[in-house]
């Protein structure tokens, strides 16, 4: 017999149950949780999960995933790590451009018998340089149960697999609860592990294995921390290796909604550091498939649910408490909450005494106690999940039914949330909307992403620059922002401007600062003439942080009610805001011209893995049909928003919008077939190379390099055989044109607008905005899900001239936003880019507008047809 070399396991449990440092002691105190959950009333009443998971019972999972061919759910996550883990483990390493890895981590929550662990161990181990000293890389499993945790890695150790991964990555073990576990790692004792495990961590108890009885920690009912506090990128070349983070098997779905947030939120990944989560979701809405896979033919999920109560039994102090032929196991998948749900039922009346205090606990004749969930996620929902847990989705793997996917997740240095529907507020107040008037965290966000675009993407030699002819430099955006702010707060507090005064005259464009009648407008700034008498950046960036003070004053105010919020007050306050938004895209657009020699790639974001992304979109499923005719129909435009009830105080539930999306108005259009996606790089060059050139400007989102056409993106050209399914981005007259040529044209705006409702294709939980991508992406429409999609990120051009309609009355507080452009050379766009903010692209009643050969705006298009074809 080989000889025994117990493995290295970290014992967190022992030393946060020593007394000094208790930690999560609710999780180890088995005891009042059964009795809680016991106690609640009929209907309610649970028993953790955690129960699940003791020796016997890790065991028997073991079994289910090896000996019970129903449980889909271990067969797909094992069939995506062994087709995909070298791309998995590349796309993980995608920040390292490249560099030598050192000192990393992987952590794997609730690891069970590692199995599929040792493909994505195998994968990364071929990354590792083979003449390294020692490991660079240390796998960590944490689970609770020590005894199995030792089981499991030396088996490990002694497979193919640990052979192989040997000199490469170094295995230990995590004896903690989830909580316990990632506040181990928040406080960085990992690297110290890794540095020196018997240095700065001594305090930590360092051991090898021994008996233990404790549960593992797979639970449900775990109390998580819900911390949204982002703490901001290191000073480069001063960050901590990166750890990644493991949490398969779709063990995610243990937690109830909201609790799978909040566990994510509360995950260590910093932002901008390379930190990532692998996740898996299982996206399964068969109830019939379902409900097998948690009930086997064999009967090993009984048998691994019932050995809970006998636990459960275990913990109060009697093994058969719980009389087994009195209880069975139910399992019944819930489609409305879309989730399979394991309970016990009482067969018969009866009762159980807790032999330690004499507690009599009753169950009548059928009642059901409820011991775990398996939340299955529907593409929708896992998109909701990660906005509202702040995580961006960095790619996605599947299994051949598309069933089952691995996520790679990162915590953004910056992003916005969903919006959230409208919904009663509750407590007496009115409905409110996303559109309403904006929060602090709105600004926030806003604040964030302005920062990151002016301060991390634009070298110093490119303030003085024009990257867009037409266009100011990029310095005077970063005054005019704030400029356009604080003349706005002055005149509606009535207060002075914000020091120093000339800024007023500088950065205005588009209001006259010094008049108090906002109906006077200048179109153009009073722009230095030379470089030397711009104001300097660092002053910009103080005034700036000023009038960013007076916006949260205000808000200050409104709340103690100093202030009385009217809508004009909260006009202002979405007009200036979504101001803002605009003039970032703008300002990105502008840049785009330069990526690649200029403007700084975006980072603190892990970059695409373009030969990974292309064969995704290669291999992603076509549209059903290739058009969809609709028509006639009664097309509702607009929304009531009457600047001339800005006076009132009747503001929650109200939704605000620019000039040109007020009155609600009905249009009627006529049958038409309409493309179901938007014209494509691919689309365009073809057309391009076959002589259309001679008719259409060449698009400004190409580039030639050494010859060849490439497609411009933030980090550099690429090639157009990675671009190619993306919606092309030219100008309306360019679209116009191979729209003739192909026998259609470009849609109105009502026809637009028509098929935007009826087929979602601003399906919010899988569009591409609000910086989800710094690049467009395939869109995706009339495939699987009814039609439901997306236009890849980009404004879609409309052959409606923006111009006056009926009902149509100038802004009051900014009257030259759609006048100035009533010239019948601007053409409607609506929808929304890859960076626009969800407040913008969300709303549905958003006009947004372009000259017709200008290239550069994100704007492609579709193409209709009259009639049906």
């Amino acid at each position: 017999m080989a000889p025994h070399h117990p493995a290295d396991i970290i014992d967190i449990r022992a030393h946060a149950l020593s007394g000094t440092d208790r930690g999560n002691t609710d999780v180890f105190n088995l005891r009042d949780q059964i009795l809680r959950g016991l106690s609640a009333p009929r209907g309610e009443k649970t028993l953790t999960t955690l129960l699940l998971y003791d020796e016997e019972g890790l065991r028997l999972y073991d079994q289910i995933t090896t000996q019970a061919p129903e449980y889909y759910l271990f067969a797909a996550e094992e069939a995506i790590l062994k087709n995909h883990g070298d791309k998995i483990a590349q796309y993980m390493h995608a920040a390292n451009a490249g560099a030598e890895i050192r000192g990393e981590s992987l952590v794997e929550l609730g690891a069970g018998a590692l199995r599929k662990t040792s493909h994505i161990l195998q994968s990364v181990a071929r990354l590792v340089s083979p003449d390294m000293e020692s490991p660079p890389i240390t796998y960590y499993a944490l689970d609770l149960e020590k005894r199995e945790l030792d089981r499991t890695l030396q088996e490990l150790s002694a497979s193919d697999v640990g052979v192989e991964i040997q000199g490469k990555i170094a295995t230990k073990g995590l004896c903690a609860t989830y909580e316990d576990g990632l506040k181990f790692i928040q406080d960085g004792r990992l690297h110290e592990q890794n540095n020196d495990s018997n240095g700065p961590f001594a305090h930590y108890k360092l051991e090898k294995t021994g008996r233990d009885a404790s549960p593992s920690s797979t639970s449900s009912d775990m109390t998580r921390s819900a911390s949204t506090d982002l703490t901001p990128p290191s000073t480069p070349g001063s960050e901590e290796p990166p750890h990644h983070i493991l949490f398969l098997g779709s063990s995610l779905g243990n937690f109830t909604p909201g609790e799978d947030a909040a566990f994510l939120r509360s995950l260590p990944l910093k932002p901008g550091s390379g930190n990532t989560l692998l996740l898996g979701l299982d996206h399964t809405n068969e109830g019939e498939k379902i409900e097998s896979a948690y009930n086997d033919s064999q009967g090993i999920t009984r048998a691994f649910i019932m050995n809970g109560l006998k636990n459960a039994g275990r913990v109060l102090g009697d093994e058969s408490l719980f009389d087994e032929t009195k209880w069975e196991y139910v399992g019944k998948y819930n489609a409305e909450k879309r989730r399979h749900e394991a309970y016990y039922r009482s067969t018969e009346a009866q009762s159980v005494i807790d032999p330690a205090t004499g507690t009599q606990m009753s169950f009548l004749s059928d009642e059901m106690i409820r011991v775990e969930v398996s939340q299955k996620y529907s593409e929708e929902d896992a998109y909701a999940l990660f906005a509202e847990a702040n995580l961006r989705p960095v790619h996605r793997w599947t299994d051949i039914e598309s069933s089952y996917s691995l996520w790679l997740l990162e915590r953004p240095l910056f992003s916005f949330p969903l919006l959230t529907p409208i919904s009663e507020a509750g407590n007496g107040q009115r409905a409110s909307t996303p559109f309403g008037i904006p929060t602090v965290q709105e600004w926030r966000d806003m604040w964030a992403a302005w920062d990151y675009i002016n301060q991390r993407l634009i070298p110093p030699s490119m303030l003085f620059q024009k990257p867009i002819d037409l266009r100011h430099i990029c310095l005077f955006y970063q005054g005019h922002i704030p400029t356009f702010l604080d003349i706005l707060l002055s005149r509606l507090l009535k207060e002075p401007h914000t020091e120093p005064e000339e800024y007023k005259y500088i950065f205005e464009r588009g209001i006259d600062p010094n008049v108090d009648d906002p109906t006077k407008c200048h179109p153009h700034s009073q722009v230095p003439k030379e470089d030397s008498d711009w104001p300097k950046l660092d002053a910009i960036l103080e005034f700036q942080s000023r009038v960013r003070d007076r916006v949260l004053k205000l808000y200050d105010y409104i709340e103690s009610g100093k202030v009385t919020l009217t809508r004009k007050i909260a006009r202002v306050l979405f007009m200036t805001l979504e101001h803002e938004a605009f003039h970032a895209e703008t300002l990105l657009y502008m840049l785009l011209q330069r990526a690649g020699s200029g403007t700084i790639p975006p980072s603190g974001f892990i970059p695409p893995k373009w030969s990974t992304l292309a064969e995704a979109w290669d291999s992603a499923p076509g549209p059903v049909k290739p058009a969809v005719t609709l028509g006639p129909a009664s097309v509702e435009l607009g929304h009531d928003d009457d600047e001339a009830d800005d006076d009132s105080t009747d503001v929650d539930g109200h939704e605000f919008g620019w000039d040109n999306e007020h009155p609600k108005r009905q249009v009627t259009v006529d049958e038409f077939t309409i493309e179901w996606r938007p014209i494509t790089n691919g689309d365009f060059y073809a057309f391009w190379k076959a002589g259309g050139k001679d008719n259409v400007q060449f698009p400004a989102s190409w580039v030639e390099v050494n010859g060849e056409v490439q497609v411009r993106t933030m980090y550099g050209p690429v090639h157009m055989k990675i671009a190619h399914h993306w919606p092309i981005i030219t100008s309306y007259d360019s679209l116009s044109t191979y729209a003739s040529v192909k026998g259609g044209r470009i849609p109105t705006e009502p026809e637009l607008r028509l098929f935007y409702d009826k087929f979602d294709c601003r399906f919010e939980g899988g569009a591409n905005i609000g910086f989800r991508n710094w690049h467009p992406i395939p869109a995706t429409a009339g495939g699987k899900g009814g039609g439901k999609g997306h236009n890849g990120g980009v404004w879609e051009w409309t052959s409606s001239v923006l111009s006056k309609h009926d009902g149509f009355v100038p802004s009051r507080l900014y009257p030259g936003y759609s006048t100035d452009f009533f010239d019948d050379h601007h053409q409607v766009v609506i929808g929304g880019s890859y960076t626009t903010p969800p407040r913008l692209a969300g709303r549905r009643t958003l006009r947004n507008y372009y000259q017709h050969n200008y290239p550069y705006a994100w704007a492609g298009a579709r193409i209709v047809y009259d009639g049906k074809k």
